[in-house]
């Protein structure tokens, strides 16, 4: 045997052994529903590939019979395309204030947002299907209460809505079908009015709606960090109040958090994770130590799968 062949003789041995050892993960999720949030910043990384690799890790994850629904944001595009067109952005404490324009501006980049991820994994080889929450009543919203600001003055956040019933029939109905959901945080009160939601809030209240394996939530920041910057691999809700509480969790990483202990405690293991990173998703799925901070859920013996 030639030194070339003895080369990719060694290489075949090592892609071998990588499927080989992520056999029993496979083996684990096979079956369950994963819900993914991943943000709108990240669609824009076309330049680096983090969107290409994004769609076919996706694939991936329904050819070996694991069912992901992806729940996407759009805050970015939704800002600049707001500018655009001369609609002016309030924000308080970082919340947008959703006037009816506004509402109707979201929703309609984030249907175009959605088309995107549904072309991305189309083009990777599999079969998708972009929605909201408005779809089917997939999901019903209430209108957001009030905020205080720094003040203390109470604000209206208008057309921002708070997930109250999820209903995922539809949802199923795809799955079985073959067809991989993609959906946007926008939703119906049941009455005939439409809501901008959270889209972290969104992923939270779909995953417990639905009974999913995971809530995995992918962010533009390497996970949770202790006050010595460095990375939590698993923590649990004692713990991370405990971190909230510290300030060593702020900013934009507690809602993050809520959300994750919120679905925690519906019985879904919630994990948040580096999406800067390639195959991030597959290398917390399939490998023993994951990539990223894992808050642990409340034992629920009772998770929904696809048969």
């Amino acid at each position: 045997m030639t030194r070339g062949a003895h080369e990719r003789h060694r290489r075949w041995l090592e892609k071998a052994g990588i499927l080989t050892t992520a056999l029993p993960y496979m083996q684990r999720y096979a079956g369950n529903i994963l819900v993914i949030k991943i943000g709108g910043n990240a669609l824009e990384e076309a330049e680096n590939q983090l969107a290409t690799h994004f769609a076919h890790d996706i694939v991936l994850l329904k050819q070996v019979g694991i069912h992901p629904i992806i729940v996407h944001g759009g805050g970015t595009q939704i800002d600049r395309f707001a500018e655009k067109i001369g609609i002016k952005q309030q924000r308080i404490d970082g919340l947008r204030i959703t006037n009816k324009e506004t509402r109707d501006c979201a929703a309609m980049v984030l249907a175009k947002l959605g088309k995107s991820i549904v072309g991305l994994i189309q083009q990777a080889g599999g079969t998708a299907v972009a929605l909201s929450g408005q779809d089917a009543n997939l999901m019903l919203v209430h209108k957001t209460k009030p905020i205080k600001d720094k003040s203390g003055s109470m604000v209206d956040l208008g057309f921002v809505g708070t997930p109250n019933k999820v209903e995922p029939s539809l949802l199923f109905m795809l799955i079985k079908a073959g067809l991989i959901p993609v959906l946007a945080p926008i939703a119906s009160d049941g009455k005939g009015e439409i809501y901008n939601i959270n889209a972290d809030a969104f992923a939270g209240a779909l995953a417990v709606g639905i009974g999913a394996k995971r809530l995995m939530m992918m962010t533009d920041v390497a996970g949770v960090r202790d006050a010595q910057e460095r990375m939590i691999n698993e923590l649990d809700e004692k713990q991370a109040k405990k971190l909230v509480k510290e300030g060593t969790i702020n900013s934009g990483m507690i809602p993050k958090i809520d959300t994750c202990l919120s679905a925690s405690k519906g019985g879904v293991t919630s994990v948040i994770l580096d999406g800067r990173v390639p195959h991030t998703i597959l290398l917390e799925l399939f490998t023993e130590s994951g990539t990223g901070s894992l808050i642990h859920a409340q034992k629920n013996e009772n998770k929904a799968k696809i048969r």
